[in-house]
């Protein structure tokens, strides 16, 4: 096997390193290590040689005392990792987490119990510095869920899903927040929130490789836009809106649109449709249907139009990350956990796992293969590529 990449899945707090073979579209389990608490998420360095990660003892919602950002060393022949200096201590849960284009500061993204954003400096030696004091009043918005640095490098998009209206508490209104960003300082803010963000619920967010075009998954509603962001000025409405399920009709509670990713060509964007909801089947909670897929569109190149190309089952339930190689011609998907679905008049458990999948030149998706993944009791909550060489 002539591996060309490294992926990491985390479970927990244990992080597993396969070798990516694209040519065959194979996974092989090489090692593991254990960061301080359960992963939450990870960001390489554009030199490949560090990768960080940010931690937790908790998950989203609940209360977490012990929250770190951390380096490893990426070893470049095995893509092995090894811690690289001390974690340094968060004040709370990172929800997600970046760095800049140039590998200067590493940002993470909080939403519980204070919304905000904090800034790491990286030292030359890739190990993580100081925090960067950010100015007094800005506002983050009531949930960041993802923060982004623009290929420019000059500004932060904080992704604000807000929150449905749910338990008697009124919509919480989502929004995309800007800031202009000067050698680790967030200022001039700047808020697009279409009506008013009631109904808006982005996620995540992607960005063309070569234009101005910006690709928002809404967790809520299911959709895809693409807003225009000319001169680093995201506009107040989206120029296309698309829906990401098949079929709408088949949508079940807690049917939810999740990680979206720009191909590395530029030609396509895909979005995960995730679905978990459980209904009573034989004395047991067993899946209640809904969509569990990934939305593949084609990018028109003159207006930067998403269109339907195709939806293809992850072979999983709620993935929450997938990654491509860095050639773009393999997808992975990781499900978080196992589930159990019916199966006649019993139930039986589908295990988390890792979904490989080729990418045709057309960007539709084959699938390869699908690898278990032992998670039981367990989350598989971050899952990400590294190129090699």
């Amino acid at each position: 096997m002539s591996a060309t990449a490294s992926l990491y899945s985390a479970v927990d707090e244990e992080i597993t390193l396969y070798d990516v073979d694209v040519e065959a579209a194979t996974l092989t389990r090489r090692s593991s290590i254990r960061a301080v608490s359960f992963v939450q998420y990870a960001w390489p360095h554009p030199s490949r040689e560090h990768l960080y990660v940010s931690t937790s003892n908790r998950g989203p919602g609940l209360k977490a005392d012990i929250n770190h950002v951390n380096a490893y060393r990426i070893d470049a022949r095995t893509g092995a990792l090894t811690p690289h200096g001390e974690p340094v201590t968060l004040r709370q849960r990172a929800a997600h987490m970046c760095l800049d284009p140039a590998g200067r500061f590493a940002l993470n993204a909080h939403n519980v119990p204070v919304p905000g954003i904090t800034i790491h400096r990286i030292e030359a030696d890739g190990a993580i510095g100081a925090e960067a004091m950010q100015l007094e009043g800005l506002n983050f918005g009531t949930y960041p869920h993802q923060v982004r640095m623009t290929p420019s490098g000059r500004t932060v998009i904080d992704v604000d899903r807000g929150n449905s209206a749910a338990h008697g508490e009124s919509e919480d209104p989502g929004a995309l927040r800007s800031f202009a960003f000067g050698d680790g300082v967030l200022s001039n803010a700047a808020v697009v929130a279409p009506e008013g963000g009631y109904g808006f619920g982005p996620r995540h967010i992607d960005f063309h490789p070569d234009k101005p075009w910006l690709y928002v998954s809404d967790e809520r509603r299911s959709r895809l836009y693409m807003f225009r962001f000319p001169n680093e000025r995201i506009e107040a409405q989206a120029a296309y809106t698309c829906d990401t399920l098949a079929d709408r009709a088949n949508e079940k509670p807690r049917q939810l649109a999740g990680t979206i990713h720009v191909h590395p060509s530029g030609r396509f964007v895909y979005v995960c449709n995730r679905a978990d909801y459980t209904v009573e089947h034989a004395g047991q909670k067993a899946f209640g249907g809904g969509e569990n897929s990934i939305a593949a569109f084609s990018i028109d190149p003159s207006s930067g139009e998403p269109k339907p190309l195709q939806h293809a089952d992850t072979r999983s339930y709620h993935v929450r990350t997938f990654a491509f190689d860095p050639s773009g011609r393999l997808m992975v998907c990781a499900s978080i956990k196992p589930i159990k679905v019916r199966d006649g008049a019993g139930v039986r458990t589908v295990p988390s796992s890792l979904s490989v999948f080729r990418v045709g030149a057309d960007g539709r998706l084959d699938h390869a293969r699908t690898y278990d993944v032992e998670a039981t009791g367990k989350t598989q909550y971050w899952m990400g590529i590294v190129g090699r060489g």
